[in-house]
């Protein structure tokens, strides 16, 4: 299936196996980027080195028998579907031992990875999820709307609307009277048009929950249609296109895609300025891994900013499971820790859990000199 929300991301999570471990598969399948053959070598050696690495794995017999029955079951869907596969990434989840097979078409692609631990390494999907914004792209003219749906790279059309709105005409008249009686009819027509465009547009945004607006119209409409537009609507109105309704859904996509990768990285770049300003100020936030894994434990987490890609090895608390960087024993349970591979995705699905928002950023970024990682905080209860 595609990937195409947090949902389901959320649901692979809470997958978890009390007598197996899970397999997590990613492996970048841009074809724009490679040829078949070279993304052919790289799943043989990935599948090799991982082997390898589980040959030397001290786990059960059982668990190790499932960790092979999930690479033979990856290389064989890779080996009967890879030269058709049209998506730039793919990612395999599955756990033999208990029957457990999710796959995930990706918009983007993915590091090319196999990790074997407890749960599914979820990371790179939030990751990518956070590349995108549900865009919804309206164009306009004096007589038609079309609205249309963008997200992951993919535009879909929604809705048209073609008003009766007469053409501008010059008429005579005793003194002009008759023209400026023509004009004012046009005009009411006009208005109504923008009007009906408005409250669909806000209708849509009922239904379909978009993140950004993007409208192209004339300049010399925008003045009379934006203020018909709902308070919440004006709020993601986040850029003016160029496109209109003539234009076709390629060329929407094409403008748009690129209005959207600018201001990504605005976004990114205003959320780790505003990081750092509250935490020059003592303010709400705190950074690197040791206090940001403190204030998630605590619940003080209200946003979760992290930088793409950084990963550090830490243990986790198997009872209430608190994350650390080094404590070998939990300080509230007092049980003895367990190692994780990565506890930056430990920390990314603790944050989904406790309906966190999760912000990736894209380095080089000045979070680099704080640790790669910070978070904004609800409270401080130090």
């Amino acid at each position: 299936m595609k990937l195409l929300s947090r949902d389901q991301v959320g649901s692979l999570s809470k997958f978890k196996s009390e007598r197996f471990l899970t397999t997590s598969f990613y492996l970048d399948t841009d074809k724009s980027r490679m040829t078949k053959k070279e993304i052919a070598l790289s799943l043989k050696n990935l599948l090799s080195s991982s082997k390898s690495q589980l040959e030397q794995m001290e786990v059960n017999k059982e668990k190790k028998e499932s960790l092979i029955h999930d690479l033979d079951k990856i290389n064989q869907f890779c080996s009967q579907h890879l030269a058709s596969y049209s998506f730039p990434g793919l990612a395999i989840f599955s756990c033999s031992g208990q029957n457990f097979w999710e796959l995930f078409s990706l918009p983007s692609p993915p590091r090319s990875r196999i990790i074997f631990d407890q749960n599914s390494y979820v990371r790179p999907l939030s990751a990518i999820l956070d590349e995108f914004h549900r865009i919804f792209a309206l164009t306009l003219d004096r007589r038609e709307a079309k609205w249309y749906d963008i997200f992951m790279g993919e535009i879909s059309p929604l809705e048209n609307l073609v008003s009766d709105v007469p053409s501008k005409v010059r008429e005579g008249g005793f003194e002009g009277y008759e023209s400026k009686r023509i004009e004012r009819h046009i005009d009411t027509h006009l208005h109504d048009h923008f009007k009906k465009t408005a409250q669909m547009t806000f209708e849509l945004f009922k239904k379909n929950h978009f993140d950004w607006l993007f409208l192209g119209c004339h300049d010399k409409y925008r003045q009379d249609f934006e203020p018909l537009l709902h308070p919440y609507l004006k709020s993601r109105l986040k850029a003016r296109i160029k496109a209109m309704p003539g234009d076709s859904p390629a060329v929407i996509l094409k403008e748009s895609l690129e209005i959207e990768k600018k201001l990504k990285k605005e976004e990114e770049e205003e959320i780790v300025h505003n990081l750092v300003s509250e935490l020059e100020k003592g303010g709400l936030a705190v950074s690197g891994l040791k206090k940001t894994l403190q204030s998630l434990n605590t619940g003080e987490v209200q946003t979760l900013v992290i930088t793409r890609n950084f990963s550090e090895p830490g243990r986790i608390c198997p009872q209430c499971r608190s994350l650390f960087v080094d404590e070998l024993r939990c300080p509230t349970c007092q049980r003895k820790t367990e190692k994780l591979v990565d506890v930056i995705d430990e920390a990314v699905e603790a944050a989904m859990e406790k309906n966190c928002g999760v912000k990736h950023i894209t380095p080089p970024s000045k979070l680099n000199r704080y640790g790669k990682i910070g978070a904004f905080l609800r409270y401080k209860t130090r």
